[in-house]
C-alpha cells in the first residue's frame, strides 16, 4: 500500500515538475522575445501604430528570512510595454519563479495585465494571475489610479 501511494506521489511530483519547467520556459521565452523586439526597436510613434518599451528587466535574487535562514532563489521577469493599435494600451508581465522558497521545491507566480487608459491618471485594468499557490487561475478586473 505504502509503495503504491509513494509511487503515485512521485508521479504527481514528476508531473508538477514538468509543468513548472514548461510554464517557466514558456513565460521566460515569451518575455525575452517581446523584450528583445521592444528593446531592439527605438520607440515607434505613428497615428495608427506605436510601441514604447517602458520596463524590461530580469533579476535573480537570493532569499533569506530576517534571521538569515535560507529561503532559496528567485528569478524575476518584468516586462511593461506600451502599444498603440488604433488606441493606446499597455501590456504588463510579471513573473516570479522560485526554487526552495515555499513548501514546494519549485513554484511560480505570474501576472499578465492589460491596461487601457481612460482619462488622466485613471485606467481600466484586466489582470490574469497564474500561480502554483492557487488551485485555479484568477481574473481581476478593476480601475487603476496612477499616482
Amino acid at each position: 500500500m505504502k509503495t503504491k501511494a509513494r509511487r503515485s506521489g512521485i508521479k504527481q511530483e514528476g508531473i508538477a515538475m514538468r509543468t513548472f519547467r514548461k510554464v517557466s520556459l514558456l513565460a521566460v521565452t515569451a518575455v525575452l522575445i517581446t523584450t528583445a523586439a521592444a528593446s531592439a526597436l527605438p520607440p515607434v510613434e505613428g497615428r495608427v501604430f506605436s510601441i514604447y518599451p517602458a520596463v524590461n528587466e530580469v533579476s535573480f535574487y537570493k532569499n533569506a528570512e530576517d534571521d538569515f535562514d535560507n529561503r532559496g532563489w528567485t528569478l524575476q521577469v518584468i516586462s511593461i510595454n506600451s502599444f498603440k493599435l488604433l488606441t493606446n494600451f499597455t501590456i504588463e508581465f510579471t513573473g516570479d519563479f522560485n526554487w526552495d522558497m515555499s513548501y514546494l521545491d519549485r513554484d511560480y507566480y505570474i501576472e499578465l495585465s492589460f491596461v487601457k487608459p481612460l482619462a488622466g491618471k485613471l485606467s481600466f485594468n484586466y489582470q490574469r494571475i497564474i500561480s502554483t499557490f492557487e488551485d485555479s487561475n484568477i481574473n481581476q478586473v478593476g480601475l487603476r489610479l496612477s499616482l
